[in-house]
C-alpha cells in the first residue's frame, strides 16, 4: 500500500570507500609500453587504486556505513538498498550481502547494471520509490571492481580503469532536491565498449550440448566512445536542466562520470561552464565506472566544496552505450 504521494526526494548522505593498493603511471610501465606523461596528457589519470584481496560487497558496505552515518540515520531505518555496479561478487547480485553486512534488516535489496551510467539511472529508479510514497529512505551505492576484467596487455583500457565504491542516502521530503533528469540507450553502439560473455560448447549428452564459460576482458573502442560523450552528454545534460526548468548560469558544480579528463573538459566548454566548477578526481583514482560519481561527490561535500542547497549538474555515460543526466540539489 502506498503510505503517500507527492513527496520529494532530499539526498542527506555520502560515503565513499576504495582499496587500499594503488598504482601509478610508472608502475603500468612495467606491464606495457607507455609512460606517465603519456597517460595523464590523454586521460588526465596519475594513479588508479585496485583491489587485491578485498571484495566488492567490503568496499561497498564501508561506503554505505559512512553515508548512512553522515545522514544520521541506522541501517534498520533503509527501506531500499540499491548496488549499481557490473562487477558483483556473485552474478546472483552483491546487494543482499551488504544488506547482511550493514545489518538493514528491513531493506530489500537489488543489483543495477548500467555500467558507467548506473550510478545515475539508480538516482532516477530510487527517486521513484520516494516520490510514491513506497520507501522513506534508500541507499543507493555505485560501486565496481574493474581491475578483475581488465586486459592488462592491453595499453588502451589497462591505463584507464580503478576500483572503488561511493553511496548516498536519499530520502523523502517536503522539498523535492531531484530537480530534473533525462536517461538515454542506444545498444547499436553497445560493441563500442563491451565485457562480453565467451562461451565454450560442451557436450552434456550426445546430441544435447550448453554453452559454458567466461568473460572476456574490457574491449573498448576509445574514438568511438570519447565521439559519442562529448556529443551526448551535454545535450543529455541541457534536456535535464530544461526539465528542472534550471539556466546554465544556476548550476553549481559540473560532476561527470570520471572518464577522461578531456572529455570533462569538453564538455564543460561545450556547455560554457567555467572550469572551477568542474569536480574532478579522476587523477587519483582513474575511471572507477558506477563509483565515480558518488566517490567525487563524497570527497566534494567532505572537503567543505559542495555546501547544502548548492545546485548539481551530474551525467553518468558509458557501456551499452547508456547515457543520463540528473538535476540535484545537497542536503535537506
Amino acid at each position: 500500500m502506498l503510505q503517500q504521494t507527492g513527496v520529494g526526494v532530499a539526498i542527506t548522505g555520502s560515503g565513499s570507500a576504495i582499496p587500499s593498493v594503488s598504482l601509478d603511471n610508472q608502475g603500468l610501465t612495467q606491464l606495457v609500453e607507455t609512460s606517465d606523461d603519456w597517460i595523464a596528457t590523454r586521460t588526465g589519470i596519475r594513479q588508479r587504486r585496485l583491489a587485491g584481496e578485498e571484495s566488492l560487497s567490503a568496499i561497498a558496505t564501508l561506503a554505505a556505513q559512512r553515508a548512512i552515518a553522515m545522514a544520521g540515520i541506522a541501517p534498520e531505518d533503509l527501506d531500499l538498498i540499491i548496488l549499481a555496479t557490473s562487477t558483483a561478487d556473485d552474478l546472483f547480485g552483491s546487494a543482499s550481502s551488504i544488506q547482511f553486512q550493514l545489518g538493514a534488516s528491513r531493506a530489500v535489496a537489488f543489483d543495477l547494471t548500467a555500467a558507467c551510467s548506473g550510478f545515475v539511472f539508480g538516482l532516477v529508479t530510487a527517486s521513484q520509490f520516494i516520490r510514491t510514497g513506497v520507501y522513506q529512505n534508500v541507499l543507493l551505492i555505485g560501486a565496481d571492481i574493474l581491475s578483475r576484467w581488465v586486459d592488462w596487455s592491453d595499453r588502451g583500457t589497462c591505463v584507464l580503469f580503478g576500483d572503488g565504491a561511493g553511496a548516498i542516502v536519499m530520502q523523502a521530503s517536503e522539498r523535492d532536491r531531484l530537480l530534473g533528469f533525462e536517461l538515454r540507450s542506444d545498444g547499436t553502439q553497445h560493441q563500442s565498449l563491451s565485457l562480453a560473455y565467451t562461451a565454450q560448447p560442451k557436450e552434456l549428452v550426445p546430441g544435447i550440448n550448453v554453452q559454458a564459460g567466461t568473460y572476456h576482458p574490457i574491449t573498448m573502442n576509445g574514438k568511438e566512445v570519447y565521439r559519442f560523450a562529448v556529443q551526448k552528454v551535454p545535450e543529455v545534460l541541457e534536456k535535464a536542466m530544461f526539465r528542472a526548468s534550471i539556466s546554465i548560469e544556476q548550476i553549481d558544480w559540473l560532476l561527470l562520470h570520471q572518464a577522461n579528463q578531456r572529455i570533462l573538459d569538453a564538455v564543460a566548454q561545450r556547455l560554457k561552464i567555467p572550469t572551477e566548477k568542474v569536480i574532478s578526481n579522476l587523477a587519483n583514482y582513474g575511471n572507477t565506472s558506477a563509483a565515480s560519481i558518488p566517490l567525487a561527490l563524497d570527497e566534494a561535500v567532505r572537503e567543505g566544496k559542495i555546501k547544502p542547497g548548492d545546485i548539481i549538474a551530474s551525467s553518468g555515460f558509458g557501456a551499452g552505450l547508456t547515457w543520463g543526466a540528473a538535476i540535484f540539489q545537497w542536503g535537506r
